[in-house]
């Protein structure tokens, strides 16, 4: 855990120390863009995913894909949604949907907030969750970026489902 919390910081520390200013980054952000974004998740899984993630745990394992997609409705403001699917083992699949808000600070420093679900068939109960997530968009050029980050999940459901806490690199693609 420790190897990984001092990699994070790593990477923050070098997006940081080749931070670019909001003329340089191409416009990525402007009103009018499209978002197409895919995520890693470390850590807890949760079956609300929208990201790409893979653990084993006592010989199980579980496994998840997915991707999002927004539209800047205004510069560094975007409007998002994504689709997901994920297998837990033993049977169990569900379907995972986001929708939610995504805005850069500074054209830089992304800040979303999310309402997120999964369908799983049969259940008497679906998980949700109201996730938040920041990071540092690293602009490797006019179309792409890097953005590492952290992420928390907080369960919606009364009593079956838990908080989640993830930390994040996202790969997204702007034009």
């Amino acid at each position: 855990m420790k190897k990984l919390i001092l990699s994070v910081s790593a990477v923050f520390a070098f997006g940081f120390a080749n931070a670019q200013d909001k003329t340089d980054n191409g416009g990525q952000t402007a009103k009018g863009k499209w978002l197409i974004e895919a995520n890693t998740g470390f850590g807890a899984a949760h079956s609300a995913d929208t990201a790409f993630g893979l653990s084993s745990v006592d010989g199980e394992t579980a496994w998840s894909i997915g991707a999002e997609g927004g539209y800047f409705i205004m510069d560094d403001l975007a409007i998002k949604a994504g689709l997901g699917y994920n297998d837990m083992g033993d049977d169990m699949t569900a379907f995972s949907y986001k929708v939610g808000a995504k805005y850069y600070i500074l054209s830089q420093i992304p800040v979303q907030v999310d309402y997120s679900g999964a369908s799983y068939k049969d259940a008497d109960e679906n998980p949700s969750y109201l996730g938040i997530q920041g990071g540092y968009a690293i602009f490797l050029g006019p179309n792409v970026s890097i953005e590492p980050g952290l992420r928390f999940n907080k369960s919606l459901n009364d009593d079956f489902y838990e908080d989640v806490f993830q930390v994040r690199i996202g790969f997204a693609l702007h034009f």
